[in-house]
């Protein structure tokens, strides 16, 4: 018997079972789970209904991130998955599903930061490196204009990881992309996760 996404094996709102009036279709038809795993980029095509084609990942290490408060994204590996609200067997697995926390490498963020502001995230190192006069009241311009970063985040790039969340679909689209965890967000997930390491104490 195969996987099927029908709505007449659901019960109704009130609890009562609906009356199976035909059996299963092609057209209700669901398939596995991909259960997309941290390792060397391995992606299978599956053709689906209308002769489209869906990547169905089945490793991923690199993705797409983005820092919302400074407006960049850039390429970053994926080393960890830390929390997932639905299922905590996912997290034991390494699977990587859409709103995953994970933790990814923080390198290329900090390397843009410092060529951006001339600081190693808040530390003035322009007079370590010798740079053009041009080029240091470009970064003084850019510190006016920006260059606040949240402590928690800027806590995080010392140990050299990130928070970030999985936007995209990975066992469907053959991404794992996603965007940095910052402020209420951080917060909230940092205190999820706080506590789940209580428990386990326990």
């Amino acid at each position: 018997m195969g996987i099927t996404r029908n709505s007449y094996k659901k019960r109704r709102a009130t609890g009562g079972k609906q009356p199976q009036y035909r059996k299963k279709r092609k057209f209700e038809l669901g398939r596995a789970a991909a259960g997309t795993r941290i390792g060397p980029k391995r992606i299978r095509l599956v053709r689906v209904r209308g002769g489209h084609q869906k990547h169905r990942a089945l490793r991923l290490e690199h993705g797409n991130f983005s820092w919302g408060s400074e407006a960049i994204s850039r390429k970053c590996r994926v080393l960890d998955v830390v929390y997932n609200a639905s299922n905590n067997e996912l997290v034991r697995t390494k699977t990587l599903v859409k709103n995953a926390i994970i933790q990814i490498d923080a390198t290329p963020f900090r390397q843009w930061y410092v060529q951006h502001y001339g600081g190693e995230l808040g530390k003035k190192a322009d007079q370590e490196t010798k740079v053009s006069n041009k080029v240091l009241k470009k970064r003084e311009a850019n510190r006016k204009s920006g260059g606040a970063m949240d402590p928690a985040v800027q806590d995080q790039f010392k140990t050299g990881r990130l928070f970030a969340c999985v936007a995209s679909r990975p066992g469907q689209s053959g991404r794992c992309d996603g965007y940095i965890l910052e402020g209420a967000e951080l917060a909230f997930y940092q205190k999820k996760m706080q506590k789940k390491k209580g428990k386990g104490k326990e």
